[in-house]
């Protein structure tokens, strides 16, 4: 618990200040003119680039390195982003409604208070703390957002979506593993065949949920709302308080 809180605390500086991104901050045309002359063997060199605040919503970033960037409060509203490598970006309160994510790798990042409705993460890979966030309507299928559990010696690696407004959000064939949920507000999500092997749902909302096929075994569920959810073939083995009449009678 102490190296998981340690974690924690490392991402919220992060997200505060990046230490590797370089000072200085580039408009929205040089990003353009960078990524107008990129392609797959010379991506446009935005790593560690501060782009804190700006306007970059709709650009086409597949060719872009954006490794380590400082990209808080920045608006890229259906930019195209799929494929990338977003490890240790800091993306506090960044604007993501209806970007393209897919099979993008997001690994020690701050996406607190980020707004990614209507975004594609299908296929993503993401380990980040991710507190009041927006994923409503959000398509999360088929991705992999469960702990990491190959890097103990510096903490459970999970993700933290404690308080995280995931309503409408497709969840379906997801990973999420030890993830944090508390709070989590999943009304008319669709978490089929979803696994959320011991992840803490404790006071999360689940009204109207498509739990069908889903594995809760060990996952905590105080005080869970789950008025009129799914529940067809949903394991429960192991579930910690789960809800009279919650699951399968």
């Amino acid at each position: 618990m102490k190296l998981f809180i340690n974690i924690t605390a490392l991402l919220l500086a992060l997200s505060v200040g990046n230490p590797l991104a370089q000072a200085g901050e580039m408009t929205r045309q040089q990003v353009e003119k960078l990524l107008a002359k990129a392609d797959k063997d010379h991506p446009a060199q935005l790593r560690r680039k501060d782009l804190t605040d700006l306007d970059l919503s709709g650009l086409d970033f597949r060719n872009a390195d954006l490794w380590g960037a400082d990209l808080r409060r920045s608006n890229l509203s259906h930019a195209n982003l799929a494929n990338l490598n977003l490890d240790l970006t800091v993306m506090t309160g960044i604007k993501l409604v209806g970007a393209d994510l897919s099979n993008t790798s997001i690994f020690g990042v701050s996406l607190m208070r980020a707004d990614a409705s209507n975004a594609n993460f299908s296929g993503s890979r993401v380990i980040a703390v991710m507190e009041g966030a927006n994923f409503s309507n959000a398509n999360i299928s088929n991705a992999d957002w469960a702990a990491d559990m190959k890097n103990q010696s510096m903490g459970l690696m999970r993700a933290n979506l404690k308080g995280a407004n995931l309503s409408g959000a497709d969840l379906s064939n997801s990973k999420l593993g030890r993830a944090m949920l508390k709070h989590a507000k999943l009304v008319n999500a669709n978490l089929r065949n979803a696994d959320l092997y011991s992840a803490d749902m404790d006071g999360a909302d689940m009204t109207n949920a498509d739990l069908s096929g889903a594995n809760l075994s060990e996952t905590k569920l105080h005080d869970v709302i789950y008025k009129n959810a799914k529940t067809t073939g949903t394991r429960f083995d192991g579930a910690k308080r789960k809800p009279a009449g919650f699951g399968p009678k």
